[in-house]
């Protein structure tokens, strides 16, 4: 790394440190314990995870799990990229560490998506349907609910259908590769020791 290249990477890391100090200054101002949406946060972050504790099917619950891992990676890609261009935002969070919503990323939405992918496998209902079900409830019902609340902004000109496209990439890129690695399991060689 030349001189030029490094001193431009070190004023970048540098902006990301002050980046950091003023979010966790504006959380500890702003949304802290004191407040109702610090503990909205938490609901939507610790619910969602005792939800999922009693009602995964057990017999199911790897291909699940791995599904719902897949739903949270995609999603805080996604909700990542919106928030650092500035096209949306989380005035409130649970956690200040991190620019996305964590309780929405990590438990909330793949939660969500998880029970409904194992309702339809157990109802033998079509997932594409029901997902683009769950996707436009997200989009357009709920994440307006947010806005009106101020636990969410949309900033720069997107929308709610931009909202829902995104939900879509999630559910179909998700579905995908849980089904490319369950095709590898099933037709996993047989190997004799």
């Amino acid at each position: 790394m030349n001189e030029e290249q490094r001193s431009i990477f070190d004023k970048i890391i540098e902006d990301y440190e002050n980046l950091m100090s003023e979010g966790i200054d504006y959380w500890a101002r702003f949304s802290n314990l004191d407040t109702w949406q610090f503990w909205v946060n938490v609901v939507f972050l610790i619910l969602p995870l005792i939800v999922i504790w009693f009602s995964i099917d057990k017999k199911r619950a790897l291909l699940l799990g791995f599904y719902g891992f897949n739903v949270h990676v995609w999603f805080t890609y996604i909700d990542s990229l919106g928030v650092n261009f500035g096209t949306w935002g989380y005035p409130f969070k649970a956690i200040p560490l991190f620019p996305v919503s964590f309780a929405l990323d990590v438990s909330l939405i793949p939660v969500v998506y998880m029970l409904v992918y194992q309702w339809t496998l157990n109802h033998r209902k079509n997932y594409y349907l029901y997902l683009t079900i769950t996707s436009a409830f997200l989009a357009f019902i709920f994440k307006p609910i947010l806005v009106w609340s101020g636990l969410f902004i949309l900033l720069k000109g997107f929308n709610y259908f931009h909202l829902f496209l995104g939900y879509l990439v999630i559910m179909l890129v998700s579905k995908w590769i849980t089904n490319i690695f369950v095709h590898f399991q099933r037709n996993e060689p047989k190997t004799s020791i």
